[in-house]
């Protein structure tokens, strides 16, 4: 059997709705590339519920996977080892691919680059408060809502690393790839994100997460930064987060603007003990 050009790794977390209106996208005869040269690969973290028997019952031409649960790093790997295409292409189970997201993919895997990035266009209102969305309209950011990486070089280059358990990864992958390949941004490969309003207490209950997240990230490219001691890459993200905080306020965006000052006040401290920890035991490096 002739395997395909593409692989579509969909991590999933109990979004079983969204991820539904994604795979319709991706349905044979839904996408100009034909089925014989794309295959749709779920890999799925969730505890409470799964999406197998959904999958099972409706998209059987859907390859299913129980996630590792260890963030989605770790999960988009997982979901990597059983590809076959030569290309991995990655989106989120809550993005809606165009019609020609993989036939312009498979289009653009021609040139010289081994690595790509498509548009991530918002679906929704971003400029009321607390909204969120990944956007991407004008390449240089490889968000993994819409990427593609030749499939050798994704695992030469280790994937994704699994030590980053919340945000960041993707910033990470595009580091390491950019020393073997030039990244090329692919504007017509198009996905569409749902704009997210999240709650204060939302907001508020993963700053922690996004505290050890960050302290990992700006660890271990402390180098690149110029910020290479804790109290200095303290003291930076300290300065950033009040620029933001002030430029919410000049957006009107009060509560994400409150949610930024309670980054500053437990968030930055957090980081700065994630720092020292890192700097003493050496887990994180």
């Amino acid at each position: 059997m002739k395997r395909p050009l593409i692989s579509v790794i969909i991590p999933t977390y109990h979004r079983n709705d969204l991820l539904a209106k994604c795979l319709d996208r991706l349905a044979p005869g839904r996408q100009k590339l034909p089925i014989e040269q794309y295959e749709v690969i779920v890999t799925d973290d969730g505890y409470n519920t799964t999406a197998q028997k959904m999958i099972r019952e409706r998209y059987s031409w859907v390859r299913w996977v129980a996630g590792p649960r260890k963030g989605p790093a770790a999960n988009r790997n997982n979901g990597a080892k059983l590809a076959q295409g030569r290309w991995l292409v990655f989106t989120d189970d809550d993005c809606l691919p165009h019609r020609n997201w993989l036939s312009v993919y498979a289009q653009a895997t021609i040139g010289d680059s081994l690595a790509l990035e498509g548009a991530i266009h918002p679906l929704g209102e971003l400029s009321q408060d607390m909204s969120e969305c990944p956007v991407n309209l004008n390449g240089g950011l490889f968000w993994s809502a819409n990427i593609a990486v030749k499939r050798s070089l994704f695992a030469q280059v280790g994937g994704f690393d699994s030590n980053y358990i919340s945000l960041g990864e993707d910033v990470d992958l595009k580091e390491r790839l950019l020393a073997l390949t030039k990244i090329a941004f692919v504007p017509d490969a198009l996905v569409e994100h749902p704009v997210r309003v999240v709650s204060l207490k939302q907001a508020i209950a993963r700053i922690p997460k996004q505290a050890a997240a960050n302290a990992y990230h700006m660890n271990k490219y402390k180098r690149a930064s110029g910020h290479e001691n804790a109290l200095d890459i303290t003291f930076f993200h300290a300065k950033f987060t009040v620029s933001q905080i002030i430029q919410h306020l000049f957006a009107r965006k009060f509560k994400h603007a409150f949610v930024e000052l309670i980054t500053l006040l437990t968030g930055v401290p957090l980081l700065f003990g994630h720092l020292l920890r890192i700097k003493l035991t050496g887990v994180g490096v």
